[in-house]
């Protein structure tokens, strides 16, 4: 996935109100940009820190700026959770996930139960795979964790994933880890231990869990390998 124009640098002032973030743009700027995660951003809000904006011109837009990734350490982390389900289908259609080939058809946010919908259903002719998507920005010492909140609609998306599995679907949880300085991934017991202990359930069920690492740049995204599940 590459940004359909060139990305804004700046520095992160502050961000507030999860969706809100203040930046000082290169040329001196102040502006406020969207902040499109809902997570704590653990680790990766620090001010003081380089980040990049996309600007979108667009007059119903109350922020033109949307705030796209953050440097930590030396490594870009990219906090958009738009793109994740964006690269998993692309990864599913170059060959990059190869545990997903084999479908012909997807579908995207499918429900499932009167209160949870699922990002990817994809069919074939051995029947339908249920996808679950989750972005990844946290790192706990020198691997990946998820997630960095607590979060009670990731653990019913869990449920789910077990819950159709048990009526003889297939189900996949990927998680995509948009920062390259991480060597595995593990679930963040220390932030919400009842998402950990799901998410071994899940696989004790026969989930399949994919955790893969993107190569974040300011020219854009792509998932390059799986890396190791620690459980």
């Amino acid at each position: 996935m590459r940004f359909p124009s060139p990305l804004l640098p700046g520095t992160l002032l502050a961000r507030y109100k999860r969706f809100f973030a203040d930046v000082r743009l290169a040329d001196d700027r102040l502006v406020t940009a969207h902040c499109p995660n809902s997570g704590s951003l653990l680790g990766c809000k620090a001010a003081g820190s380089p980040v990049y904006l996309s600007h979108h011109p667009d007059p119903r837009r109350r922020l033109p700026y949307t705030w796209e990734m953050i440097r930590v350490g030396r490594t870009w982390v990219g906090i958009n959770t738009l793109w994740p389900n964006r690269l998993v289908v692309e990864a599913i259609e170059d060959g990059t996930l190869g545990e997903l080939q084999g479908y012909s058809g997807i579908r995207r946010e499918v429900r499932v139960s009167p209160r949870s919908r699922l990002d990817l259903c994809l069919k074939g002719q051995a029947g339908r795979c249920w996808v679950e998507v989750k972005n990844v920005t946290f790192r706990a010492g020198s691997a990946a964790a998820f997630p960095d909140a607590v979060t009670e609609r990731g653990t019913r998306h869990l449920r789910e994933l077990i819950r159709l599995v048990r009526a003889g679907h297939s189900a996949a949880l990927v998680f995509v880890v948009q920062r390259g300085d991480c060597a595995a991934f593990r679930p963040a017991d220390e932030v919400d231990p009842e998402y950990g202990r799901w998410l071994r359930r899940a696989v004790d069920a026969g989930v399949e869990v994919l955790p893969y690492q993107a190569r974040v740049t300011p020219l854009g995204i792509s998932l390059t390998r799986r890396l190791e599940l620690v459980l």
